[in-house]
C-alpha cells in the first residue's frame, strides 16, 4: 500500500524522465550558464565510442577478403564518400571525414533511445538518489543538437570565406540574391537563411527524438497497467515502435549527415 501511494502519476513520471541532470535549476527560458551535464557526458561518451570504432575498423583492414565488420565499415565509408562527392565539388580530404564523424556520432547517440526508459532510474534507486534527473539521449535535448548546428554554421562560415575570400564573402552578403541595390534587404535575406539553415538542422533532429523518447515513456506507461490487456499492449507496442524506431535512429543520423554536406556544399558555390 505505501509503494502504490507513493508511486508518480504518469505526468510526474513523465516529467521526472525528461528532467536533465544539470549544473543548476533552470528558471529562464534561456540561459546559457546552464550545463546539461548528462547530454555532455553521453555526447563525449558516443563520440569516443565512435573513434574507437573507427580506430579498430583501420587497424583491422586488411587488403584480403574482408570480415563482417570491416565489410560493414567500408561500405558506410563507401557511402558517405559517394555523397560527398555529389555534394561537394572541391578538395574534400577534409569535408568526407567530416560527414562520416558526423553520420557516426549521431547515429551512435540516437541509439541510446533504444536502452530500457528506466535503465538510468533503476540504477539512481539502487543508490538511494531516485530523485535525481538524467537523460541518456542527447539528441533528445535542444541543447545537444543545437550544438551540432552551430558547429555547422561554423563550417559553412569558414568554407564560405575560404572559397570566396572575405571580400567575395562580404560582396555576396549583400549582393545576392537581388543585385547590389537592394544591398540591405539582402544582407537582412542571407542572416536569416543562415539563422533558418542552423535551427532547422537541430530542431529537425531533436524533434524526431525528443518524439521518439516521449513514445517510449508512453508505452512504458501502458505497461505499468495492472491488466492483460496493458501487459499485451506493452509488449506488442513496444516492440512495433522499437523496430520502427531503429529505421528512425538511422534516417535521422543520414539526413544530418546529408543537410551537413548540402549547407557546406552551397558554401563552395557563388551566387
Amino acid at each position: 500500500m505505501t509503494a502504490a501511494a507513493n508511486a508518480p502519476t504518469p505526468s510526474e513520471y513523465i516529467v521526472h524522465h525528461l528532467g536533465h541532470l544539470s549544473s543548476q535549476h533552470q528558471t529562464k527560458i534561456i540561459d546559457f550558464s546552464i550545463i546539461n551535464v548528462d547530454t555532455v557526458f553521453w555526447s563525449v561518451f558516443c563520440g569516443v565510442v565512435g573513434c574507437l570504432l573507427m580506430y579498430i575498423a583501420a587497424r583491422k583492414a586488411n587488403a584480403g577478403v574482408p570480415g563482417r565488420f570491416q565489410s560493414f565499415i567500408e561500405m558506410i565509408v563507401e557511402m558517405v564518400e559517394d555523397q560527398s562527392k555529389a555534394m561537394v565539388h572541391g578538395d574534400r580530404s577534409f569535408i568526407a571525414p567530416l560527414a562520416l564523424t558526423v553520420f557516426v556520432w549521431v547515429f551512435l547517440m540516437n541509439s541510446l533511445d533504444f536502452l530500457p526508459v528506466d535503465l538510468v532510474s533503476g540504477i539512481l534507486r539502487l543508490f538511494g538518489m531516485e530523485e535525481m534527473h538524467h537523460r541518456i539521449v542527447p539528441t533528445a535535448d535542444l541543447n545537444g543538437t543545437l550544438g551540432i548546428a552551430l558547429g555547422v554554421l561554423t563550417l559553412m562560415l569558414y568554407y564560405s570565406v575560404k572559397i570566396k575570400g572575405l571580400g567575395g564573402f562580404i560582396h555576396e552578403l549583400f549582393a545576392a540574391p537581388f543585385g547590389i541595390k537592394l544591398a540591405p534587404f539582402n544582407l537582412l535575406l542571407n542572416i536569416i537563411e543562415f539563422v533558418a539553415k542552423t535551427v532547422s538542422l537541430g530542431m529537425r533532429l531533436f524533434g524526431n527524438m525528443y518524439a521518439g523518447e516521449l513514445l517510449f515513456l508512453l508505452i512504458a506507461l501502458l505497461g505499468s497497467t495492472a491488466t492483460a490487456f496493458g501487459f499485451v499492449g506493452h509488449v506488442v507496442a513496444g516492440s512495433i515502435w522499437a523496430i520502427f524506431h531503429i529505421l528512425i535512429v538511422l534516417l535521422q543520423a543520414f539526413i544530418f549527415m546529408m543537410l551537413t554536406l548540402v549547407y557546406i556544399g552551397q558554401a563552395h558555390e557563388a551566387h
